[in-house]
């Protein structure tokens, strides 16, 4: 009896340490501190309570991780897979497929792992706000990425400190390998080892850049950064060079001619491709047939060639602040696709038939050859609206009125008027920052923006369908530009916001919310509170994607929608205009599973590729504003964080930081859930788009960061 009463607390001594290990699995136990916690930790408890962790110590369940200290082993907790975010502290967020939130690991947890492996983690615990916490367990295939660092040469070793701030190591390269590198220099490298134990991991020499500090260097190091290219192979420059160019008699009988008609492109000043143009004539009174022709460019780029392989890889151009990295070699971007004044081209064209009313009274989409007569700037076709005189004044007036018809509409149906500044970067012929301007969006913008809009949906809503022999709609495999409804959450989000400022935001969903939205933003326009209440509308809104899978385009309120119109610098439209020829030859439905993984792809490009562009352009910013140390600006609150607020100077919306530990006067602190920063002293609070005053602290161009000094609010 006492034998089986002795076994039965040994019992309940064993499911408590069990139940407390699972409890904290991330907490290190001593013998004592079970024996106590399990029931007694006297002479007795200490013998009982280490002979349940022998036991279990034998079973795998619990291991020593220090003299006298116990856990659970790894393998008796959640483990998965995913995809490691580093941040600048040195700890990780661990993206999981199928989870809803990622894994927190400290920086003592994370192993050996970097930014962008593929991890095995395995949850530790939850903390009281709900965060997953765990640790890296293994690292299961190192990202391919290229790391972007400046190399410091020493007698013997050469370490290479990485720009980005998701690196918290510096990368050692072997000086015996590499000694041409020098000191100073920025080089791209790749891991190839990181031995347990070691304090660096070994790099390998992927490409030698310049000394920091130069301009060419600097823009290279972006797009590297990125795992962008900056220039094209040899064997694709190659294939570029051998097309032929001429165009043949042949090949004009095979298209719709439209060399008689008139025709002129519209671009920016600095443009140095015309990938499309308009061409206009009136068919009778209040009746036009206007043209919209788009470089042929799938007439030169043949699928699975060398050039249209290295299409798919880059996606899309890259427009950094001081350069074009084109999808396509200059070959075809600058010359066989340019559409040239007084050159004939080859074009693919939609042409619509439109009357006073902007009825499409007829349509009709295919292969052209086109003569341009004449290439305008934005400005001077901008000056011809204004004025009513000059090189084809009557046509641009003509399409002036008609695309500001197809606009008053499109609004009218509900799309959104997001209307923000452009900020641009005036250099020097050195690459020297000089000033910070502002595009201004004219009505010889929206002309042109209204006619490839006007393209785009109707060769969309074409591709869709196809009709059978009763005349019924049969749907068809297509590559759609896709933007999904905001949602709910960051609607209220947006709407706290509005109030701040003493604006009403009704709507919840549908598309009132973008009639509302137009409503809100035309009330602020030449408001202070304008930009932030515009960066916060485009924040609630869902990022537009590609997709077979056709959602419609929430932003235009276009049920249908494509990119047709810009062939040279998007991989996505020549998609579409190879399923548009398909179609019209009354080809099958194309293969959607093809499409679908190219238009992820091309997804993923294109944001890589935006931020590959703000890094440039963040990286002048520094730049400019080096040259502005210790003086006093005036600025507006556009960001929070737990560390600190982001501030947006009036003059020139150059943005910069202050942490929150450096706000002289109170202790501050982020509250996420209200978006917003207090002081726990005052009570003062701080939120998006409150004025402040700074002192440039510093500005720091390795990491793209401006440090700001809050003075006033």
């Amino acid at each position: 009896m006492k034998k089986e009463k002795k076994n039965r607390r040994r019992g309940d001594r064993s499911a408590l340490i069990i139940a407390l290990f699972r409890e904290f699995p991330n907490t290190k136990f001593s013998l004592k501190h079970l024996a106590a916690a399990s029931g007694g930790a006297d002479r007795e408890g200490r013998r009982e309570t280490l002979q349940i962790l022998d036991r279990l110590y034998d079973e795998g369940v619990i291991e020593e991780c220090a003299r006298g200290k116990y856990r659970l082993t790894h393998r008796h907790l959640p483990h998965h897979e995913g995809i490691c975010s580093m941040t600048s502290s040195g700890s990780a967020y661990i993206r999981v497929e199928g989870l809803e939130q990622d894994i927190f690991v400290n920086q003592r947890n994370t192993l050996t792992a970097l930014d962008g492996d593929r991890v095995e983690v395995v949850v530790m615990h939850r903390s009281r706000d709900g965060r997953l916490e765990g640790e890296i367990t293994a690292v299961v295939e190192r990202s391919a990425r290229p790391y972007v660092g400046i190399a410091e040469v020493g007698a013997h070793q050469i370490f290479v400190r990485p720009d980005s701030r998701r690196i918290p190591v510096d990368i050692f390269l072997p000086k015996k390998q590499y000694p041409e590198v020098r000191d100073g220099e920025k080089v791209v490298v790749r891991i190839v080892e990181w031995a347990h134990g070691a304090k660096s991991p070994v790099g390998a020499l992927v490409d030698r850049l310049g000394m920091a500090g130069n301009n060419d260097t600097e823009m290279h190091a972006i797009l590297a950064e990125y795992g962008l290219p900056y220039r094209f192979e040899e064997e694709v420059e190659q294939a570029a060079e051998q097309l032929r160019g001429e165009i043949t008699q042949r090949e004009i009988d095979r298209r719709r001619d439209f060399r008689a008609i008139t025709t002129f492109t519209i671009d920016p000043a600095d443009a140095k491709d015309f990938d499309d143009a308009l061409s206009i004539r009136q068919l009778k009174e209040g009746v036009w047939e206007v043209g919209v022709h788009i470089a042929d460019v799938t007439h030169y780029v043949r699928p699975d060639s060398t050039i249209d392989r290295e299409a798919i890889e880059r996606g899309t151009s890259i427009y950094l602040v001081d350069r074009t990295i084109p999808m396509l070699p200059e070959r075809l971007s600058n010359e066989l696709c340019s559409l040239r004044p007084n050159e004939a081209s080859l074009c693919f064209s939609a042409v619509f038939t439109l009357n006073e009313g902007l009825e499409i009274l007829d349509e009709w989409f295919g292969r052209t050859v086109i003569y341009s007569n004449r290439r305008f700037t934005y400005e001077e076709a901008q000056q011809v609206i204004e004025t009513g005189r000059g090189d084809y004044a009557e046509e641009i007036l003509t399409l002036h009125h008609l695309a500001q018809g197809l606009r008053e509409a499109r609004f009218k149906q509900g799309a959104i008027a997001f209307e923000r500044e452009e900020m641009r970067v005036k250099l020097d012929e050195a690459g020297k920052p000089l000033g910070v301007y502002f595009k201004v969006q004219k009505e010889a913008n929206q002309l042109i923006e209204e006619f490839m809009l006007l393209a785009n949906r109707r060769v969309a809503e074409f591709c869709a369908h196809r009709h059978n022999e009763k005349g019924r709609k049969v749907p068809r495999t297509m590559v759609y530009r896709i933007h999904d409804t905001p949602s709910e959450e960051k609607l209220d989000r947006f709407r706290e916001f509005a109030l701040r400022f003493g604006h009403l935001f009704r709507a919840a969903k549908g598309r009132a919310v973008a009639k509302e939205m137009n409503k809100l933003l035309s009330s602020v326009r030449g408001h202070a509170e304008e930009n932030a209440l515009s960066t916060m509308a485009v924040r609630a809104m869902a990022k537009a994607c590609y997709s077979t899978d056709n959602i419609g385009h929430y932003g235009l309120a276009f049920p249908y929608y494509t990119h047709f119109t810009s062939p040279i610098r998007r991989y996505p439209d020549m998609m579409v205009h190879r399923l548009l020829a398909h179609y019209l030859d009354a080809g099958r439905s194309a293969d959607r599973d093809a499409l679908e993984g190219l238009c992820v792809h091309c997804s993923e490009r294109e944001v890589i590729a935006a931020e590959a562009e703000r890094a440039s352009i963040k990286y002048k910013m520094v730049e400019f504003m080096k040259e502005h140390i210790g003086e006093v600006f005036e600025g507006r609150i556009s960001g929070l964080s737990e560390w600190g607020i982001y501030i947006e100077l009036e003059e020139t919306h150059i943005e910069g930081m202050s942490y929150l530990r450096d706000i002289e006067g109170d202790f501050f602190q982020f509250d996420a859930e209200r978006y917003e920063i207090f002081g726990h002293r005052t009570g003062r609070v701080l939120t998006l788009g409150d004025p402040v005053r700074i002192r440039v602290a510093r500005a720091d161009l390795e990491k793209r960061q401006l440090d700001f000094e809050v003075i006033d609010f």
